[in-house]
């Protein structure tokens, strides 16, 4: 049986990472970014994940993990531990954003943040036809969705300026392809390198 494809967004993470360095990746899943940031980076780290079966699947894949609610934050972690810390399509399901944005910062000396886009157009298209946007990376429908803080390119980087976070670089994304032009419209999915100014 063959390995299901890489993420789009995970390889792009991959190829941000630098070699030997430490990564501690928020709401991990199954570890399989880990896995592949120790295969191709020789990266080591931590997970940490509040799921039960992805906390098994972590330990199964050889994956150093830590069972923990991000919204309690990361104070059981000190400033400036890992060269990276990420949090791969998460951002929109995390209550607290602000706190663990800022959390992010202090642990990690860069911060890798990946997100839907919500101002893709085919999001909006969906709105102006009077639904809720259901697709690839917005996959849950309206009542059962666990995604509480949507927000669009502009948004994430209007909440950096104003919170005096440097963003390194930027990679928007639509089905694993670079978006270059009017990427709040056209990208579906958007990839942030940042640290604290």
């Amino acid at each position: 049986m063959s390995n299901p494809p890489i993420r789009h967004d995970f390889q792009l993470i991959s190829n941000l990472v630098e070699r030997d360095s430490s990564v501690l990746d928020l709401g991990c899943g199954d570890g399989t970014l880990l896995k592949l940031l120790h295969d191709t980076k020789a990266a080591r780290g931590y997970g940490v994940e509040i799921s039960d079966a992805n906390v098994l699947a972590c330990v199964q894949n050889g994956i150093n993990v830590i069972q923990n609610d991000l919204e309690g934050g990361l104070s059981t972690f000190e400033s400036d531990s890992f060269d990276y810390v990420i949090l791969s399509q998460t951002l929109q399901a995390v209550h607290q954003t602000e706190k663990i944005i800022t959390e992010m910062l202090r642990v990690g000396r860069q911060v890798i943040v990946t997100f839907p886009n919500f101002g893709y157009w085919r999001n909006r298209w969906q709105i102006i036809a009077g639904r809720m946007p259901v697709s690839k990376t917005l996959p849950y429908q309206w009542y059962d969705t666990p995604n509480v803080h949507l927000c669009t390119i502009n948004d994430f980087e209007d909440f950096c300026h104003g919170h005096g976070v440097k963003i390194l670089e930027r990679a928007i994304l639509t089905h694993g392809e670079r978006i270059e032009l009017l990427p709040n419209w056209l990208g579906n999915l958007a990839v942030y390198r940042i640290q604290s100014q």
